[in-house]
């Protein structure tokens, strides 16, 4: 790649792509009533996932870009548990395979905030919801997200009875200064116990998520972390860029932008990382995953049935996702449904028997073709433009001047092109999203709208 073009690549704003059309062009056009048609228009024999948000911690990490708020008390736990409960039962019944019974779930997600904070009987009433209104499958994956600092064996013990069977744990940096500039001081001590108590509980299956372009880190930080983390064997690393928003997200606002690293060592971090990651026998997955060759992550990138949604890349084949909770994000064949964010409105709208719906889009024939290009660029970096324009009876055509701006892209070094075949050039796959916005044809780029790209 140019390294003239280095810093003004890594710079630019692009969408994560963990949907298309992305959250930035949901409408109030998606509503309740349209949810509860989609429902019923599913096939009968299609597969639902599970995704239940938590939006609350007990103390607010400052690089935090998730929607979630801090709580001392259990009180407005339990109250959102019951409405979750409630959820559930409704999306239950209007998902319903008529005579069939309950719609089979092949997959599961709770995340948040801090999904485990729910006190252990209003917990275990809502996976006892799932389990009345779902037919959970018997090798379905269900998967928590987990913060070390609160995970002991009573939280294990809680967490196993619900048959979670992955976790993903909040590493970010082991680096003391670097998690005091962000707010989230837990010692690499504190981590490996909680790793053990989980491994001997047998939960072994473990993700964990690390940051780079943190305030104050280094890319000596970084491989330091990396090699801690490797000492305590999690299957999978997700290694995420900080997407600095306090414009969003106020909290953020704690953190000294002086103290961040610039552009080009934020693309110098993630590379470095990538190259001892590799080392340490993790595949690369996409943009940002990284895996044993034994996890099935790593498998579905090499068969080709590697997804990607709004957990980021996955082996999950369902053919709708149903978000549950505050803000959660829904996905159906025919478009996307967003949750009311406001805790209080959402639950409002659940006591009351109804989805929760406020925002989404639905599709169109041209927007699902795009999607089906993208989510191709995102997992596998190489895509046949004619090929999937066939599969989607579409033509290549309207995607407008997608050659030249592909060329453009290759010119610089960040694509190849033969004929209708894009792939992205290996040493520039930190930068798959800035190819993939070429089949984007909602993106208007506009300051503080999306991440850079590294």
């Amino acid at each position: 790649m140019k390294h003239n073009m280095l810093e003004t690549y890594a710079k630019a704003q692009v969408p994560r792509y963990t949907s298309y059309p992305t959250a930035a062009q949901f409408g109030p056009s998606v509503d309740a009533d349209l949810v509860s048609r989609w429902a019923s228009e599913l096939a009968d024999d299609a597969t639902l996932s599970l995704y239940l948000h938590v939006p609350f911690c007990r103390s607010m990490c400052w690089y935090c870009g998730c929607h979630t708020k801090a709580t001392r008390k259990d009180a407005p736990l339990v109250s959102y548990a019951r409405s979750l409960e409630r959820e559930v039962a409704t999306a239950g019944l209007a998902f319903a395979n008529g005579p069939a019974g309950p719609r089979e779930v092949v997959s599961i997600h709770w995340g948040g905030g801090t999904p485990s904070l729910l006190p252990r009987e209003s917990f275990h009433d809502v996976v006892e919801s799932i389990r009345s209104n779902f037919a959970i499958a018997e090798n379905a994956e269900h998967a928590m997200e987990l913060d070390p600092r609160l995970i002991d064996q009573p939280l294990v013990d809680k967490i196993a009875y619900a048959g979670i069977n992955r976790v993903s744990l909040g590493v970010q940096d082991f680096t003391p200064r670097v998690q005091s500039a962000i707010g989230r001081v837990q010692p690499f001590e504190r981590v490996a116990g909680a790793v053990n108590v989980l491994k001997a509980s047998g939960l072994k299956a473990m993700n964990f998520d690390l940051i780079y372009g943190l305030p104050l880190q280094t890319k000596a930080d970084l491989i330091r972390t990396i090699d801690l983390s490797d000492s305590l064997a999690p299957g999978r690393i997700a290694l995420f860029g900080y997407a600095h928003v306090p414009w969003f997200k106020s909290h953020q606002r704690m953190i000294d932008d002086t103290m961040l690293p610039d552009a080009l060592e934020r693309l110098d971090m993630a590379e470095a990382a990538a190259e001892r990651l590799a080392v340490l026998g993790y595949v690369r997955i996409g943009i940002d995953h990284f895996a044993r060759e034994d996890d099935p992550l790593a498998r579905a990138a090499i068969n080709g049935t590697l997804r990607r949604n709004f957990q980021g890349y996955t082996t999950d084949p369902a053919d709708a996702v149903i978000g549950l909770g505050a803000s959660s994000i829904s996905s159906f064949p025919q478009g996307f449904a967003q949750n009311d964010p406001a805790t209080a409105q959402w639950a409002k709208r659940v006591d009351a028997g109804r989805f929760a719906t406020v925002r989404g889009i639905a599709t169109t024939a041209e927007d699902r073709f795009r999607a089906s290009l993208i989510e191709q660029l995102m997992c596998a970096l190489t895509v046949d433009v004619g090929a999937v324009a066939r599969a989607n009876k579409m033509c290549t055509a309207w995607l407008g001047d997608w050659r030249n701006r592909i060329d453009a892209l290759a010119a610089d070094g960040l694509a190849e092109r033969r004929g209708d075949v894009v792939t992205v050039r290996e040493d520039a796959r930190a930068f798959a999203r800035v190819v993939a916005a070429v089949f984007d044809a909602h993106l208007k780029p506009a300051r503080g709208r999306h991440s850079v790209a590294v």
